[in-house]
């Protein structure tokens, strides 16, 4: 009996969990998940015979191996920068890895050794990144089979909620880490456009952004990804002149969220001592710093923004509460802390609420001398706020990726994305089962 260990049984597990112990029942799998909360994996395994749910603190290392070292394989779904120690214990103890986190440099590093000791450690296997890399490759590689030379590429991803559930002034609610959203974008974005270098450092990253037309959808704001060079080796793209990945908003979002990164309440680099004796208010009349207008915190505020008071921005900056008298109740927290504690309160999906996803890529092609376009859009919602578009979307990649690899169907050695037919190809294959179709249009 092959055995499966699922570390992590958070937001993105529920799906996953869910689909793996079906495969077990079927393939004669054992799965155990584990976590620190043991009653939350306990919930997720139920009663299932191939499944059993552990406690761990995954921080220990003597707790951490010794659970690794009784299984096949592998999937964390641990905090990111927690992979590494992960990572290294299954080289040590020669079991296979599988991710949905971006690859590391210190995780790409062990790559030699992984190759030796013949194991696969596959990252980058969720959503975005996941389905947006093996999406892409089915098209890039049906393009070029027809003998098309790709000049464009452009690839947006959201996570957002449902228009009949968007009930706030931000058309913002969470379906994934809510840490993750409100740190996102910091350092500096690459990309590539017209041949040339393009780099926006965190502090213009939501001023600059484009519009994006998604079918059925209307109009709505990217922003640049992190590292998009990264994929031009990955993706065989390496004389393409436009490359670009984004992250996909509501119109108005990027406007308000530049004005939280311009206060400083995105910042997770130091502690406000007694944050917890502080209200909302005096947080906000903090961060206006030497002012030399008079009035009230909210109107200097609006002044320092460079906006009107009753503007859209500051409309949003006071629908989360920033200016009221409400104590933070969070003791010696980040700014960055603050504000993920108070959106996990304004922006948490409901019961009943539905989230959904949007992903799409654009390819500008030449083939038998004329310019083409290709537009492949992907839309789906989520059930509820539990059985969400997220949860699936990151779950079943994963999922399915860890049958096929206990199933013997995966030769790829390495530390490795999904950018191989060998995984795309069924994995994709499997997703359309599940309701995942991306809608194409040819210009």
């Amino acid at each position: 009996m092959q055995n499966l260990l699922l570390i992590g049984a958070g937001r993105s597990a529920t799906v996953l969990i869910g689909y793996i112990l079906e495969q077990a029942g079927r393939h004669n799998f054992f799965v155990t998940v584990a976590d620190a909360d043991v009653t939350l994996a306990q919930q997720k395994v139920g009663s299932h015979p191939n499944g059993r749910a552990t406690w761990l603190d995954a921080s220990k290392p003597n707790d951490r191996r010794e659970l690794i070292s009784r299984h096949d394989v592998v999937v964390s779904l641990l905090p990111p920068q927690m992979h590494v120690e992960v990572a290294q214990d299954c080289v040590a103890l020669g079991k296979h890895l599988v991710t949905a986190s971006y690859v590391s440099k210190q995780v790409f590093r062990l790559g030699d050794e992984v190759r030796q000791r013949a194991l696969v450690f596959m990252n980058e296997l969720g959503l975005d990144p996941g389905i947006d890399h093996m999406s892409a490759m089915q098209r890039i590689n049906a393009i070029r089979a027809k003998g098309g030379k790709i000049s464009a590429f452009y690839s947006y991803t959201g996570g957002l909620v449902a228009p009949e559930s968007d009930t706030n002034p931000w058309h913002y609610k969470f379906s994934w880490n809510p840490r993750n959203v409100v740190l996102a974008g910091q350092g500096t974005a690459q990309f590539l456009e017209d041949g040339k270098l393009k780099y926006i450092p965190y502090r213009r990253l939501f001023r600059q952004y484009r519009l994006v037309e998604i079918p059925g959808m209307g109009e709505w704001e990217v922003y640049a990804n992190r590292d998009s060079l990264l994929y031009r080796e990955a993706y065989g793209l390496t004389d393409i002149k436009t490359l670009f990945r984004g992250t996909v908003r509501h119109r108005g979002f990027c406007d308000a969220w530049n004005a939280l990164v311009r206060i400083g309440l995105t910042d997770a680099t130091f502690p406000i001592v007694d944050s917890d004796h502080l209200s909302y208010h005096d947080l906000m009349e903090a961060f206006l710093g030497i002012s030399q207008h008079t009035g009230s915190v909210k109107d200097r505020m609006a002044k320092l923004l460079e906006t009107e008071p009753d503007s859209p921005v500051m409309q949003k900056l006071e629908w989360l509460g920033l200016f009221s008298k409400r104590r933070i109740k969070v003791k010696d927290a980040t700014p960055a802390l603050i504000l993920e504690r108070l959106l996990l309160e304004k922006w948490a999906l409901k019961p009943n609420d539905k989230d959904m996803v949007i992903m799409q890529h654009v390819f500008e092609y030449e083939l038998d001398g004329r310019n083409r376009k290709l537009t492949s859009t992907l839309i789906m919602k989520g059930k509820n706020g539990v059985d969400t578009a997220m949860s699936r979307l990151v779950g079943l990649p994963l999922g399915i990726f860890v049958k096929l690899l206990l199933l013997g169907k995966i030769s790829t050695t390495g530390v490795n994305i999904p950018t191989m037919p060998e995984v795309y190809e069924p994995v994709m294959a499997e997703l359309e089962e599940f309701g995942v179709r991306f809608l194409e249009k040819e210009e």
